[in-house]
């Protein structure tokens, strides 16, 4: 693809924390996931990082990094941040809280500020890949990267996918 990457609110925040990405545009599939985008991009599915909306059983918002290949067990998350529930929020709910289109969804520049929690397995990767705040727009960087910008809580909630 010859086109330019795109500007988002999340590569605006990138950019002002100086961090260092690159750029990975790729041809948004509906419902692909992250194993259309692992796939155009040659990378395991296990370091591209799918970043969910999510909602306690106040309806609070919150934001859940995952490894492609993994599922999340919203029962073990809400037991290890102490709340009664967790539930994906529906599509329109999500764009509200994040700004972004589901499938373009990236943690950083959310329209509201939400508390991150990433699967703890994400830190011990070189090397990983973010939505950009696009569909179709993946960022390479260090997980180190991210730490001090979006201060995640560790968790361990993934279930692999064909478990």
């Amino acid at each position: 693809m010859s086109q330019k990457p795109p500007v988002t609110a999340a590569i605006r925040v990138l950019r002002a924390h100086k961090v260092v990405f690159s750029d990975h545009l790729y041809d948004y599939e509906e419902k692909g996931g992250t194993r259309v985008s692992s796939q155009a991009l040659g990378v395991d599915e296990h370091v591209v990082i799918k970043t969910l909306i999510m909602q306690d059983e106040q309806r609070k918002p919150l934001i859940v990094l995952m490894h492609g290949d993994c599922e999340v067990s919203t029962r073990n998350l809400a037991r290890q941040i102490g709340v009664k529930s967790i539930t994906p929020c529906p599509p329109e709910v999500a764009n509200k809280h994040s700004g972004y289109l589901v499938g373009g969804t990236s943690p950083f520049g959310t329209r509201n500020p939400m508390p991150v929690y990433m699967q703890a397995s994400i830190v011990d990767l070189e090397k990983i890949y973010l939505n950009g705040g696009k569909r179709g727009y993946l960022i390479g960087l260090s997980p180190q990267a991210i730490l001090p910008i979006l201060q995640p809580t560790l968790v361990d909630v993934a279930i692999p996918k064909d478990a």
